[in-house]
């Protein structure tokens, strides 16, 4: 895929994972509930035992 967005995309785009270690840290203190990246597949929810 050489274009997202209508734009080249060359890899240096940070924005998932900052959205990402957001909804972490807020699901992390108010539910007790881990994000974890799959890796090659993506993210998935943990619950905190």
């Amino acid at each position: 895929m050489n274009k997202f967005g209508g734009k080249a995309y060359d890899g240096a785009d940070r924005t998932v994972d900052v959205h990402i270690k957001r909804l972490r840290d807020h699901f992390k203190q108010e539910s007790g509930i881990l994000i974890t990246t799959v890796r090659g597949l993506g993210y998935k929810l943990e619950e905190l035992k």
